[in-house]
């Protein structure tokens, strides 16, 4: 069987789901997933849905050009169709923390996430020993203020030489250029170290043991041109008390990351996440 997957976002309006399950029907497909949310103040519909056909006579492009007649004027519409067959590629950035980087390989080679990893792209040289045990292309690129520009022209090029869809940013300590973010707009995955927006800084965990904070915590976001504040995909938390030291709030802290992080990459990869007005409506 072909599986795909649909996202859809336009106004609200009656008869959206029906017209779209009916359309399906009719192209021989069967419905195997599907959800929706009404967003009431802006009056925004979205709904997912994953769909299976007989693979012999599917055809994703013939599907793609009907259901475009169908339903992109009717509704004005919005729309995007996956081959759920198709892995997406990701790039891995990373600087010189490794506990996101070894759990995200961890993960990949255990078969946890839908993806192919071609390439690991650092500003350090101090992680490539790891790149080098999963087997997958280290590329260090030098990140200074005089050579930003060329360093990022040198990223851009390995991204389209090895054809990425996304990027996850496994504690890559650089801000990303407007370019880089143009080209994957919300397809950059950035974890951060704390529970956004409070405590931040270079030092969250030395600002939240000083102010005696219960919980920690740790999210996952879209990046965008502002600072810290793209979309939230997915975010946790875990308590602390005051009999914890600093040196716990960072060992609680790095586990949170790992786990938000990887839920993040599965939730982009899974097609459940869609940005609207630097929001994200995520279906379960």
């Amino acid at each position: 069987m072909k599986r795909i997957i649909v996202l859809i976002n336009c106004n609200d309006r009656q008869g959206i789901i029906a017209s779209v399950t009916n359309f399906i029907q009719k192209q021989n497909g069967n419905i195997v997933y599907i959800d929706q949310h009404v967003d009431r103040e802006n009056l925004m519909f979205f709904m997912r849905l994953e769909c299976e056909f007989a693979k012999a006579t599917f055809s994703v492009e013939k599907f793609e050009e009907n259901f475009a007649e169908s339903f992109s004027e009717k509704f004005n519409m919005n729309w995007q169709l996956f081959d759920a067959d198709i892995k997406p590629k990701m790039a891995l950035f990373v600087s010189k923390y490794e506990h996101c980087l070894y759990d995200i390989l961890s993960r990949y080679s255990a078969n946890e996430l839908d993806v192919v990893i071609p390439l690991i792209i650092s500003n350090h040289p101090d992680l490539e020993h790891i790149a080098n045990s999963f087997n997958i292309p280290y590329y260090y690129i030098k990140v200074t203020k005089d050579t930003k520009k060329v360093a990022e022209d040198l990223q851009l090029k390995l991204l389209q030489e090895y054809k990425v869809d996304f990027i996850v940013l496994a504690r890559y300590m650089q801000i990303i250029s407007s370019k880089l973010i143009e080209d994957y707009t919300n397809h950059i995955i950035n974890i951060h170290h704390s529970f956004l927006p409070a405590f931040p800084g270079a030092k969250p965990y030395h600002s939240a043991f000083e102010r005696g904070v219960k919980i920690i915590g740790a999210t996952s976001h879209y990046v965008t041109e502002d600072l810290d504040e793209g979309p939230i995909i997915e975010q946790d938390i875990t308590r602390v008390t005051h009999t914890n030291t600093i040196k716990d709030f960072i060992l609680k802290g790095k586990d949170l990351e790992k786990i938000v992080l990887s839920r993040a990459i599965k939730l982009h990869t899974k097609r459940k996440v869609m940005v609207y007005k630097n929001k994200t409506v995520v279906f379960i």
